[in-house]
């Protein structure tokens, strides 16, 4: 018999919940919300992931045009994550050209790892990559260094 300070067991069909490590959506000085630290992550361990709708890239590609905002990561070369709607927030992780956290596919889904020790209310950044900004955003992220546009 499980103590009372035993977790309750997960009910079939319920997913896990992918944060492995509480974080806070607020303001960003980077652009619009961001995603912060609620705790100390220690480097190199998991900070979470997004999940969202799976839809194709040419959908993906169609709803990524001519909008500024985009949350929709490309798992493969024929299906993409939207996480528009999605409750996760890490879904609100802006880009830096010297981020603290890496984005990885692993498996289909879309994970977040820390590059280093993040501080409690450390902003958590990526290097988003390739986008469908097609070098035409301005990079706001203000980092040494930034190549200016995404």
């Amino acid at each position: 018999m499980p103590d009372a300070l035993s977790p309750l067991p997960r009910p079939r069909g319920v997913p896990a919940d992918p944060q492995k490590f509480a974080v806070d959506v607020k303001p960003s000085a980077i652009d619009g919300q961001g995603a912060f630290a609620a705790e100390a992550i220690p480097a190199r361990r998991k900070i979470g992931e997004i999940r969202g709708e799976a839809i194709s890239v040419r959908e993906a590609r169609r709803r990524a045009r001519g909008v500024e905002r985009i949350m929709i990561v490309e798992v493969s070369e024929k299906r993409a994550i939207d996480a528009s709607r999605s409750g996760d927030p890490l879904r609100f992780t802006n880009h830096s050209c010297r981020p603290n956290a890496s984005l990885r596919i692993r498996q289909g889904r879309v994970e977040f790892y820390a590059m280093r020790d993040l501080a409690p209310g450390e902003e958590i950044t990526v290097d988003y990559g390739e986008t469908h900004h097609d070098g035409k955003l301005r990079c706001r992220c203000g980092a040494p260094g930034c190549v200016g546009f995404l």
